[in-house]
């Protein structure tokens, strides 16, 4: 990857973004970035992302079936962690074939944003079935696609316990690089020394208002967390 700095930040567009762990792990790399915008349509991903990157609260363009790709914003980095439902092995696994109208069908309206905006680097997460027998020809289908792109494909199945996570969650991962210049590995595993206990946070140290809000949510939760200071400090505190 090119040497990124403040005043020439990676340029970084997510879709299906979620709380956007993709720009944490940036964050907690050390990449200077800039999310030129995002994707998200669900509401409580919404309002957890604006907690979490107020600064980008005003770059959501929502429905990425609905984006003018012509009218955003030049990008270097596009992610693009389409719904798994329709591959996982805990759905009822219907596939995601362009022109299917699945759920993770939707992987397919990134071709738009590809093809208009041809970003340097593409990042794809999902489930492991995704290469699994039932649907590989999906996912080569979608490989052999970038590749007329200009792109080239590495992929891997990477677990989080391989990684210094106790979590033993396996996921595809796929980096697509547009005419690359070198090779791209994927970074070596590292020993397991935590476990779930190191992460989990007391009653005492969330407080026992937010505690309550968590392990007995109200009707009006999205309002509470809006308007909450204390909800908005610990928030801030968990980046």
């Amino acid at each position: 990857m090119e040497k990124y700095t403040k005043e020439n930040p990676l340029r970084v567009f997510t879709t299906f973004s979620g709380y956007d762990s993709q720009c944490l792990a940036l964050k907690k790399a050390g990449i200077p970035f800039d999310l030129i915008g995002w994707s998200e349509i669900e509401k409580r991903a919404i309002t957890a992302h604006d907690l979490i990157f107020p600064e980008y609260k005003d770059r959501n363009y929502g429905d990425i079936c609905k984006i003018d790709w012509a009218n955003v914003p030049d990008f270097d980095l596009f992610t693009y962690s389409s719904p798994c439902q329709s591959f996982s092995i805990s759905g009822l696994q219907q596939g995601g074939e362009e022109g299917s109208g699945t759920k993770s069908s939707l992987l397919w309206e990134c071709k738009k944003a590809i093809e208009i905006k041809k970003p340097k680097y593409l990042m794809l997460e999902n489930v492991k079935n995704l290469v699994s027998e039932r649907f590989i020809d999906t996912f080569n289908n979608w490989l052999n696609y970038l590749e007329t792109q200009g792109y080239t494909n590495y992929w891997k199945v990477l677990c989080g316990l391989d990684y210094g996570i106790p979590q033993d969650r396996h996921r595809v991962f796929c980096v697509s690089i547009l005419n690359p210049d070198g090779e791209f590995h994927f970074p070596n595993g590292r020993k397991l020394t935590t476990s779930v206990e190191d992460f989990m946070q007391t009653k005492d140290e969330i407080g026992e208002e937010i505690w309550n809000k968590i392990v007995d949510p109200p009707e009006n939760y999205e309002n509470y967390i809006k308007d909450n200071e204390q909800f908005k400090k610990f928030a801030v505190e968990q980046k």
